[in-house]
């Protein structure tokens, strides 16, 4: 599967430093600012995530959460979140784009219609943050075969055994979620109990991709350069509120706070 997010890893790997995966919320701020935040980012971020808006959500600290609420005050729906994507594709045909979301949103969606939707908008990559393995086998390989990454979920508390066989049925990515907090929680552990953590899962397999998200600033993003992939998505959300509270332009805002971490891992 030579991917786009395959890719976006050697990228990173060639320039010896970890890719930078950003996350926004689709429809945060405006349908359009959202657009325009993510072409705007993704001059600097290797991956860019985009949240479909939920108003239960699980993982996601009050960051994330405010930005969904905003989202789903603009009236976002699936089907926007599938347009911002198309449209941003027109641009940037080959930024990969990683959808987030809820499983029971995409199965009253339906399951083949979402998955014809992202083949269409040119989605690279899916996290369903509530199916977990080995409930996603079948979805991860309707996954598969249309081309599209299944991203797998591993926490601090995965056995050695579960994690075995996650990392087995991965496809290019996979997602470690540091500590046991919501998103946007301060790291309550340090940089090198994580990076521990992260090399016994990456001795699993060494040729998957493994990124590290949860609990990652301006402060903390240094110190985490050793992973394949660092994801930042709290403090980007919490920009994008305070940029709205200033009245200021929050592309602008945001674009240099996400440059300010690429600096950091180069």
């Amino acid at each position: 599967m030579h991917s786009l997010i395959n890719k976006a890893f050697l990228n990173a790997k060639i320039e010896k430093r970890p890719a930078l995966i950003t996350y926004i919320v689709a429809g945060d701020y405006s349908k359009r600012k959202s657009l325009e935040i993510l072409k705007s980012i993704s001059n600097y971020a290797d991956i860019c995530e985009l949240g479909f808006p939920h108003n239960t959500p699980i993982a996601d600290g009050g960051q994330i959460q405010t930005s969904a609420y905003r989202a789903i005050k603009n009236g976002v729906k699936i089907h926007d979140v599938f347009s911002i994507v198309k449209n941003f594709k027109k641009i940037k045909k080959n930024k990969p784009i990683i959808l987030m979301g809820y499983y029971n949103m995409i199965y009253q969606f339906n399951e083949n219609k979402f998955l014809e939707k992202c083949k269409k908008s040119k989605v690279d990559g899916l996290i369903v943050v509530d199916l977990p393995h080995p409930e996603n086998k079948n979805f991860a390989s309707k996954c598969k075969k249309k081309g599209i990454n299944f991203i797998q979920l591993v926490s601090p508390t995965t056995s050695q055994i579960r994690l075995k066989k996650i990392i087995k049925d991965s496809h290019d990515m996979v997602y470690y979620i540091s500590m046991l907090s919501t998103t946007g929680g301060k790291l309550k552990v340090s940089s090198n109990e994580i990076l521990k953590r992260y090399n016994k899962i990456k001795k699993q397999n060494k040729s998957k991709n493994v990124v590290i998200g949860f609990g990652i600033t301006e402060k903390t993003i240094k110190s985490l350069k050793k992973a394949d992939g660092l994801v930042v998505g709290s403090v980007i959300c919490k920009e994008i509120s305070n940029s709205i509270e200033k009245r200021q332009n929050a592309v602008t805002n945001v674009t240099n706070m996400v440059k300010k971490l690429k600096d950091k891992i180069q």
